[in-house]
């Protein structure tokens, strides 16, 4: 639409499956560019983009033409299937149900960008549990416990 200017960055937040640590170093920063392909053909301008073996952090500058649930959705579904194909790893892979997105200013680009690429060193001292429901909370997100990602219990196994 013409004369139609917008600034909206999102940061997308989703995880593996059961929270598994399936994603590994030696083949993430090619996913990362698979999936910034995804964003960029959608005419999002990718801000940032990185993770932890279970999951990953996604900040956009976001296109409003183009909703947020379809790029999630084809962003899961396309990685997942590049995943599989490349054989990045023997077990069962995909994406958990659900993420969050979450909106910031531009005045905040680069606290956020630095939040994403610490996430290795802040993960020293939070679980991704206590890093999501954190978000929840600053955001004021409404939220149940039982529709949260699955978070496979450790001491279970």
């Amino acid at each position: 639409m013409a004369n139609t200017y917008t600034q909206i960055d999102i940061h997308l937040v989703f995880a593996v499956k059961g929270r598994q640590s399936l994603i590994q170093k030696s083949w993430k920063e090619e996913l990362y560019m698979y999936i910034t392909g995804i964003v960029q053909n959608h005419n999002h301008k990718m801000l940032k983009i990185y993770g932890m073996p279970d999951h990953v952090h996604i900040f956009i500058g976001y296109n409003p033409s183009h909703p947020i649930p379809k790029l999630v959705e084809e962003i899961k579904t396309s990685s997942n299937s590049f995943i599989k194909e490349k054989r990045f790893t023997p077990y069962q892979f995909s994406w958990q149900v659900g993420y969050g997105a979450f909106s910031y200013g531009r005045s905040q680009r680069s606290a956020v960008i630095n939040y994403i690429e610490k996430q290795e060193e802040h993960h020293r001292q939070k679980t991704f549990r206590e890093e999501y429901i954190e978000m929840l909370q600053k955001f004021e997100v409404e939220y149940k416990e039982e529709y949260l990602f699955d978070f496979l219990d450790v001491n279970s196994w």
